[in-house]
Formats: C-alpha cells, sequence, structure tokens
C-alpha cells in the first residue's frame, strides 16, 4: 500500500512545483511586459523632447541665417565706406 501512495504522492508534488512554476513565469511575463512598457514610454517622451529642441533650433538657425543674409550685403558696403574714409584720411592724400 506504501508502494502506491509514495509515487501518487511524488506525481502530486511535481503537479503542485509545476503549478507554481508556471504561475512564477507568468507573473515573471507580467512584470517583463510591464517594466517594457516603461521604458517605452519614457523613450517616447524623450524623443518626443529631443523632437521639440531639433524644431526649435531649426527655428533659431532660420532666424539666424536670415539675419545674416540681411547684414551681410550690409557690411560689404561698410567695408567699402572704411576704405573710402581710409583713403580720404591717409596721409599720403596730403
Amino acid at each position: 500500500m506504501r508502494e502506491i501512495i509514495l509515487p501518487q504522492l511524488y506525481v502530486r508534488t511535481l503537479d503542485a512545483i509545476a503549478l507554481v512554476l508556471s504561475c512564477v513565469g507568468i507573473l515573471c511575463w507580467a512584470v517583463c511586459f510591464w517594466w517594457m512598457h516603461r521604458i517605452s514610454s519614457r523613450q517616447d517622451a524623450l524623443l518626443e523632447e529631443l523632437h521639440e529642441m531639433t524644431r526649435r533650433i531649426e527655428k533659431l538657425s532660420r532666424r539666424e541665417h536670415d539675419l545674416i543674409s540681411d547684414v551681410h550685403p550690409k557690411v560689404k558696403e561698410i567695408k567699402e565706406d572704411v576704405e573710402n574714409v581710409r583713403e580720404a584720411v591717409s596721409p599720403e592724400n596730403d
């Protein structure tokens, strides 16, 4: 009779262990899924922040380009005026 009870007890113990390990595995999958979702949300937020920074930098770059474009022809005119004044004031013209 002992021989019959021990194998049944052994099978029940193995079934219980398998059930516990299956539950632990499912719990691990749930935790892993939650963790990956959390990481993904953080990455999305960071990516959006980087896109916003890029937009601001591009906007500033366009403004800077426009300012330089406006000033550049005037710089050439200023250099010509300085050359004219230099020629007029130089001691060689006396």
